[in-house]
């Protein structure tokens, strides 16, 4: 199995700690290491050589800094941003390429998985599912709270168990919903967080390309006959940024008969971290429910997270639910609850 790391991203509602020099997946967000070495370290079960990274040029030395056991000849550069189809598409042409047939896992640089060893016994068995059936797998996580951060599957009947994990047929995919419907969701209990993790072959996926997206099959396929020649970086700038925009879910996933897609029901502790209030959640907390980092002295403050990264002294006092984030590159302060509104700033 070889596993491709998507660590492309922005992270724009994380400013001041995610920037565009150095965003999310390159910052200590959760522990003491970056979110891209949590990563690595949870796919350590994996031969370095099997695992690949899709990144942009600009981060590029970021990541052969931090993931020194990754083979240069496995950083995959998006020329431009382009959304997670064409990515994911490029990883499994050229993973096609250099070994036919194999089965590629599609992981996040940016999520929270507290249960590595589930994590592993998952992917082994959507690997067999995928060897097996030829199908197209995603492990899922049980919805806990209506969040409407998340998009979610509904599950359709369960096809069998294998060990104690229960797979199940995709009913349907269901985008980031209202919290009336979240709550429905809840209530009803046969709908899943999608995580977007993925495990497929890549002559499965590409196959589901050239049904769907056919001109995107036709220009990745160019560009991965040129992998591993001189010629491959010119094909790479010239092809890649006239890819269409769009992300898997909605290229391929939601066209796929749902027959075959096989859900993985499991329990990673998973997150997505994309703003500061899932960082305070999952985060350990003081007496008053505080996540405090750095030199922070606080008040009659509760249920807030207040990171300090700068050498001067910061008091809060008398607040709650807030967000306090001090970096060299700037200061926010804003309501817990509003975070997810730092991209319209951004």
């Amino acid at each position: 199995m070889k596993a491709v790391i998507l660590a492309g991203g922005g992270g724009t509602r994380l400013w001041p700690l995610s920037v565009e020099e150095s965003p999310k997946q390159f910052q200590k967000l959760v522990s003491e290491k970056t979110l891209i070495e949590e990563t690595l370290d949870r796919l350590s079960f994996l031969d370095p050589k099997d695992i690949y990274i899709a990144t942009n040029k600009t981060h590029k030395p970021l990541v052969q800094k931090i993931c020194t056991k990754v083979p240069e000849e496995n950083i995959i550069i998006e020329p431009a941003l382009r959304d997670t189809a064409s990515c994911i598409g490029l990883a499994a042409a050229i993973i096609e390429k250099k070994h036919p047939g194999e089965v590629m896992a599609v992981i996040y640089a940016d999520h929270l998985i507290k249960n590595k060893a589930e994590f592993e016994e998952k992917l082994r068995i959507a690997e067999s599912l995928a060897k097996e059936e030829h199908t197209l797998n995603i492990i899922e996580v049980k919805a806990s709270e209506p969040n409407t951060n998340y998009g979610y599957v509904k599950l359709g009947a369960l096809q069998k168990k294998e060990k104690d994990t229960e797979i199940y047929i995709l009913d349907s995919f269901k985008e980031k919903p209202t919290l009336e419907q979240a709550e429905t969701f809840i209530k009803e209990g046969n709908y899943l967080w999608n995580t977007g993790i993925y495990v497929w072959e890549s002559s499965t996926i590409l196959h589901y390309y050239k049904e769907y997206k056919p001109e995107t099959y036709e220009k990745l396929q160019k560009i991965a006959e040129n992998f591993g020649t001189q010629a491959y970086e010119n094909t790479l700038e010239s092809i890649y940024p006239t890819l269409e925009k769009i992300s898997i879910d909605y290229a391929i996933m939601e066209n796929v008969d749902p027959k075959n897609v096989r859900i993985l029901k499991s329990d990673l502790g998973w997150s997505d971290i994309g703003n500061f209030e899932t960082i305070w959640a999952v985060q350990g907390k003081d007496a008053q429910s505080n996540v405090k980092r750095g030199e922070v002295a606080t008040l009659d403050t509760k249920n807030s997270l207040i990171y300090n990264d700068t050498d001067k002294k910061m008091a809060v006092i008398g607040l709650k639910d807030v967000v306090i984030v001090n970096t060299k590159d700037g200061i926010l302060i804003c309501d817990k609850s509003q975070c997810q509104r730092i991209k319209e700033l951004t």
